[in-house]
């Protein structure tokens, strides 16, 4: 009997401990590959949310330059105004004040010469007073404009500096985002990046300036995914059409939003190479060359590539004007 215990209270025991150990083993657990392929895809389209933010910061901070530079160029003549503008009301003051300075109102009034009449002398005083008063007016103007002018300059630059560390920290982000990426393209792939090759197909033959940035596009491919890049030796999706379309002599922001901000909207079935195809709410976008594909630079560790129009379902379609 007491050998029947020992054996129950071992299988006990044992199956207790496979109860327990069974689950912490399956935790244990390394990913599939394609558990880990769809960790990859869904990092990706994080990471390209935040790279596209990073980018339109970008955008915003050249915006502010341009407009930073524009209200200095205005600002140093309106200081100057504004001085030479004190200056002169100080001396207006000062003649006002001073008996038998400049030209008084008892001046006009007694001055003998020429026989005018005490109309016409009234008449004189009237206009002086007038001059006087559109002068003063005038420094007043002349001062708000430069203090108005002044305080936008101050908020840009402001802005600009709020902007510019947004900047750094999202680049230090999108770095670590990209480590902890390529760490698991190493896991499911035993490389970071995947191999590209130039294209050595025919490349369309495509009219005017939407052939010159189909032919952009199709040089482009093989190239890395580089953030924030727009050519010539990496690019990210927005850089990408960008870089194209500024061969072709048009200018595009780095962003995909602000992209599709600029183009004309246009239906499926309106499309035409050289359009773009926007993906992910506006967050990814791609050059339509005709024959139902895009050319796009899709991820990180992911080279530029011709893929189909569907590749994922888009958002809208747009033409460059």
């Amino acid at each position: 009997m007491s050998s029947v215990r020992i054996l129950l209270r071992t299988l006990v025991v044992a199956g207790l401990s496979a109860v327990l150990v069974a689950p912490m083993s399956a935790a244990r657990a390394e990913p599939s590959a394609s558990e880990l392929t769809q960790q990859i895809n869904k990092a990706s389209t994080e990471l390209e949310k935040v790279v596209e933010s990073y980018n339109k910061l970008n955008e915003e901070i050249k915006a502010s330059k341009t407009a930073v530079a524009a209200l200095s160029a205005r600002l140093g003549p309106l200081e100057q105004q504004a001085g030479q503008a004190r200056t002169e009301a100080a001396e207006l003051a000062s003649r006002a004040y001073k008996s038998g300075g400049g030209l008084t109102a008892a001046n006009v009034l007694l001055s003998r010469g020429d026989g005018s009449s005490l109309v016409n002398r009234l008449s004189a005083l009237e206009q002086l007073a007038r001059d006087r008063d559109r002068q003063i007016a005038g420094f007043d103007a002349t001062q708000r404009q430069y203090v108005d002018e002044k305080s936008r300059l101050d908020a840009t630059l402001a802005r600009q500096t709020a902007q510019a560390k947004q900047v750094a920290a999202g680049k230090k982000r999108i770095e670590g985002e990209l480590s902890k990426l390529y760490q698991m393209r190493r896991a499911a792939y035993g490389s970071e990046t995947s191999s590209g090759s130039k294209y050595s197909g025919k490349i369309p033959a495509v009219s005017g300036k939407a052939g010159v940035a189909v032919r952009y596009a199709y040089n482009a491919i093989g190239k890395p995914y580089v953030y924030s890049a727009e050519g010539p030796n990496g690019y990210d999706c927005s850089g990408l059409t960008l870089a194209a379309w500024r061969a072709a002599g048009k200018s595009l922001p780095h962003n995909a939003a602000m992209q599709w901000d600029k183009v004309a909207h246009i239906s499926r079935g309106s499309l035409q190479p050289g359009d773009l195809v926007f993906y992910r709410s506006l967050g990814h976008v791609g050059l339509f060359v005709g024959g139902g594909k895009i050319i796009h630079s899709s991820r990180a560790g992911e080279p530029v590539k011709l893929v189909s129009v569907d590749v994922m379902p888009p958002y809208g379609y747009g033409r460059v004007r």
